[in-house]
């Protein structure tokens, strides 16, 4: 993706993508900082930003199963975290860090996942007391696996310097339900391409047509972000 980035950049004077993400977490963390460092070097020259995630964010997706780790790995010190802004901010200042703090992919029994964005607090006072800056916030955190999270994990990760959330799982249900709703209540409907309750020749084109159905799951998938946005403390600002 990269290397389409800079033919592109080369040609157009802009990349491709405006940023990218890179999870290595599952690599030592030597490992992890320095290969994110050596891609940003090519991603800053093209102004794009980098989102890299330091530690283990717990559950399953696209195939990696955290499902066993370890509590601890759930949690990244604040140590660890400033080891990447000491290793990426000479390069640019155009990325963020997602640090675990008990996060986990999906939506669990409640109870069953111990989140922790206080951590996030002691992440920025470490790293203000290392630049001796009087900035709060001097880092951009990322809060993963926000599905099914309370509003008040939320306001404190966003109180915290969290810049970004990512809130996969619970737009993938609110997706579905559209889609899903719309099948059973048609489901007289597009059983078969001819004939319904209406009569036996009664063509069902309308109904089965792609355009229709997705836009079902579009519709209360756009209603699940209007809340989210208001979560956020994000919507008066769009």
């Amino acid at each position: 993706m990269l290397a389409a980035d800079e033919a592109y950049f080369k040609q157009h004077g802009e990349p491709l993508f405006s940023s990218h993400m890179l999870d290595l977490s599952e690599e030592d963390d030597h490992a992890n900082i320095s290969t994110c460092a050596k891609y940003f070097e090519r991603m800053a020259k093209m102004n794009q930003w980098l989102e890299m995630e330091i530690g283990i964010t717990g559950g399953e997706e696209d195939g990696v199963n955290n499902e066993h780790a370890s509590k601890d790995a759930l949690y990244t010190s604040p140590e660890t975290v400033f080891a990447v802004y000491k290793a990426l901010s000479p390069i640019s200042p155009n990325f963020s860090i997602a640090a675990a703090f008990g996060n986990v992919h999906g939506v669990y029994k409640p109870g069953n996942v111990v989140l922790r964005p206080s951590i996030l607090g002691d992440h920025q006072a470490h790293a203000q007391k290392q630049l001796s800056s009087k900035t709060n916030h001097p880092l951009f955190l990322v809060f993963h696996g926000g599905s099914g999270s309370t509003q008040e994990e939320f306001d404190i990760a966003i109180k915290n310097g969290v810049v970004k959330v990512n809130l996969d799982t619970d737009c993938q249900y609110a997706y579905l339900t559209g889609i899903r709703d719309y099948v059973l209540n048609k489901k007289d409907y597009i059983s078969s391409m001819v004939g319904n309750p209406d009569g036996a020749d009664k063509p069902n084109k309308k109904y089965f047509d792609p355009r229709v159905w997705v836009r079902e799951g579009e519709k209360t998938m756009s209603k699940r972000i209007a809340i989210a946005l208001n979560v956020f403390h994000t919507k008066d600002q769009l």
